[in-house]
């Protein structure tokens, strides 16, 4: 039974990338005969330390013990049939675990679904960004037997530095995000729904100015329901926020009538999946989606979805939903149908599969 040695830098079920693409196919692939160890480094206590400013020692000591639990677990490289490393093996600029990881003849896939060669660090960690080298991607690219992107941007980048590059979208378990009939709020409201994490709130702020305006156009008539680790604070708009939980997700977006993603035009969108506009999607809801990247493959404008650049485009196309259930009706179907087809879990776990066998059963040349 061939075993994978999963590589991450979180605990399951605590990073979107980790649990979109691996977490939510491992059931099936176990199915199928391969096992998996899950190889993390940063635990639950570690959390607020990690992701706080400051707090130094404590990430000193989270450095420490992160080092040296990735060195046990590369030791053990060659108990295993096959290696995915996602992201990055290490939080610093260092390849030195990567390039142990592909020297002990093991097949390694690299996988990655963000522009993670560009500079991004969090604000809780920017004076230590010293400690990062955005050109080790490269690098662990070039390492690596297969490199899986998120997207056709992404799979240009690697396509650079290997030759073994194959594209799978970050998709959507539709067995678990289902569309549920809509009931309508005792208060008969139309919720705007936005889910991310607190790091991706700074792409929602930039367009509260375009929300407000579309507020003093419908007043009463809507409300913003935020989903995500914290609550977003915006003077002058009704907004629920609800605390993120994995168990929970799909649930709370069944609530909302219009999920939106804007995003700014820029190198790191561009390298961005569109998972917040699958997830609304898969539950068969309208979107509007910033006209960025990935999103101009995912949505024909006005078929299942809208896409949106100007501030205008965004008001005319949240205005047009808020004003007609029957349009969110007819978008929300074609999205579901989309990811169903092309999005989704079912549609990509046997690729994988594939692409697992042909690595185990001949290691390609590079």
């Amino acid at each position: 039974m061939p075993r994978i040695l999963f590589v991450a830098a979180h605990r399951p079920d605590r990073s979107p990338s980790q649990r979109y693409r691996f977490e939510q196919f491992a059931g099936y692939w176990a199915e199928k005969g391969f096992t998996h160890e899950y190889a993390w480094l940063i635990g639950a206590e570690d959390d607020q330390a990690f992701y706080s400013p400051g707090r130094l020692a404590a990430k000193a000591g989270i450095f420490i013990r992160s080092w040296n639990r990735r060195a046990q677990q590369v030791r053990r490289a060659r108990d295993f049939d096959l290696i995915i490393v996602q992201r990055e093996a290490f939080m610093t600029g260092s390849t030195r675990f990567e390039e142990r990881l592909a020297a002990s003849g093991v097949p390694v896939i690299y996988d990655f679904d963000d522009a993670i060669w560009h500079m991004d660090v969090s604000d809780a960690n920017r004076k230590l960004r010293w400690l990062k080298d955005p050109g080790k991607t490269a690098k662990i690219i070039g390492l690596a037997d297969l490199v899986i992107a998120g997207n056709n941007y992404l799979a240009d980048y690697a396509k650079g530095h290997n030759t073994r590059v194959e594209v799978v979208p970050t998709v959507i378990d539709t067995d678990r995000y289902v569309p549920t009939e809509p009931v309508p709020r005792a208060d008969g409201k139309v919720v705007i729904g936005w889910t991310g994490s607190y790091t991706s709130l700074g792409h929602l702020k930039p367009a509260l100015p375009m929300l407000r305006r579309l507020y003093d156009r419908f007043g009463e008539r809507i409300i913003f329901r935020v989903i995500s680790d914290r609550d977003l604070v915006a003077a002058g708009l009704p907004v629920e926020n609800i605390r993120w939980k994995s168990s929970t997700e799909a649930q709370d977006l069944a609530g909302i009538d219009i999920g939106i993603m804007p995003l700014p035009d820029d190198e790191w969108s561009r390298g961005k999946c569109g998972f917040k506009g699958l997830q609304y999607m898969g539950m068969g809801k309208a979107v509007v989606l910033g006209r960025v990247g990935v999103n101009n493959e995912i949505v024909q404008d006005g078929w299942n979805g809208m896409l949106s650049g100007s501030e205008a485009e965004w008001l005319q196309a949240l205005g047009d939903l808020v004003e007609s259930a029957d349009l969110r009706a007819r978008l929300g179907a074609e999205a579901r149908r989309t990811v169903v087809e092309r999005y989704s879990v079912r549609a990509w776990r046997d690729k994988y599969l594939d692409l697992f066998n042909e690595l185990i059963n001949g290691r390609p040349k590079r």
